[in-house]
């Protein structure tokens, strides 16, 4: 018997939750990602969307943002949509996505309305074709530059607004208008005093002149609607989960033995220390959540960073003679200084793709 028929079953009498909503990980996996059949309607992810079109609304925007679900979050440029990904629409999925990825990316009211804020810019930018103006690509830059696979990043850049993590903005002239637009948008967020001294404020201030000229400016008529769908998606959250993952580490930071032998010492010199390997795995959930809060870099990059790292460390015989504080401070302090300045995954996806 087919799994979803088998949970179908044991659940018809109990519960309104979906069938696969009681499977284990395992089983879960192996469930196209058509197949578990939830829309947006009804559910939080709905109420952010009502609240993004209203922000849009009181600054005289006619564009009205329709929404579906979909595998990622993106906004395709023919049709004033935003797609936002599954796993945000049940709880079940959100752990899953945290368990896979280590992260839910839009999981909270408030990270949601960040990301929709900067999907909205890609809208407004081709609703009303803002990247065919000379301003708009003298300040961004090309709109047409082909997306990179990766990009490197420069945390001390002023030229660039800072809002979504990662300084997303330096990866391509679109992104960094979303990115400006998103700033521009947010209530109370008084981008004039926080980036008076900055280059960036020619950006902001151009979205804030293109904005007044567009107050109550009807916006020619779009077809709402949408590209990849949850319903066409045949792909199993397994398949889905494998390429996502080795998207998001392609670009996992390097870690020498130099870096290595720096911090831990070989068995012959200490042989009654803790192992090197015992000690990283010890403490990989705090190395992970303090890197990624200080670099950016993906949680799930930085895990495959540890493992290479355990791997090493292993083969080495390495032990750790200091303590377990001091150690998970090292370690953390060099890989975050190796995060900074790698090449960060992007959008490798279509030319759409949001974050």
């Amino acid at each position: 018997m087919p799994i979803l028929a088998r949970a179908r079953r044991s659940r018809a009498s109990r519960s309104q939750e979906p069938a696969w909503a009681a499977l284990p990980d395992g089983d879960l996996l192996r469930v196209r990602i058509k197949d578990l059949k939830l829309k947006l309607d009804g559910i939080w992810l709905e109420t952010c969307l009502d609240k993004l079109n209203g922000e849009l609304k009181s600054h005289g925007l006619s564009v009205r943002i329709h929404g579906w679900l979909s595998d990622e979050w993106f906004s395709p440029p023919e049709t004033p949509g935003i797609a936002f990904p599954f796993y945000l629409a049940h709880p079940r999925l959100t752990r899953l996505e945290r368990k896979m990825m280590l992260e839910v990316e839009g999981g909270s009211p408030r990270d949601c309305m960040r990301l929709l804020r900067h999907e909205a810019g890609h809208v407004v930018q081709h609703a009303y074709g803002l990247h065919r103006r000379r301003r708009w690509q003298a300040l961004f830059g090309n709109p047409s530059k082909p997306y990179p696979a990766s990009y490197r990043a420069n945390p001390a850049s002023k030229s660039y607004v800072q809002y979504l993590p990662r300084w997303y903005a330096q990866c391509h002239p679109d992104e960094d208008f979303a990115e400006t637009f998103a700033v521009w948008l947010t209530p109370r967020a008084n981008w004039k005093q926080r980036y008076a001294d900055w280059p960036a404020l020619k950006k902001l201030l151009f979205v804030d002149a293109v904005m007044g000229e567009l107050d109550g400016q009807k916006l020619p008529t779009a077809k709402r609607t949408q590209r990849d769908p949850l319903s066409s998606l045949n792909m199993t959250l397994g398949e889905h989960y494998e390429a996502k993952r080795k998207r998001y580490a392609l670009d996992t930071p390097t870690v020498f033995d130099r870096d290595l032998k720096r911090i831990f010492v070989r068995e012959t010199i200490s042989p009654r220390a803790p192992l090197a390997a015992a000690v990283i795995k010890k403490n990989r959930a705090k190395i992970i959540r303090t890197v990624a809060r200080d670099s950016g870099e993906y949680p799930i990059a930085l895990d495959a960073a540890l493992n290479d790292m355990i791997a090493r460390t292993r083969a080495l015989n390495l032990r750790a003679p200091r303590s377990n504080q001091a150690t998970r401070l090292e370690i953390s302090a060099m890989l975050t200084s190796k995060a900074v300045y790698s090449h960060y995954s992007s959008s490798s996806r279509r030319h759409w793709f949001a974050v």
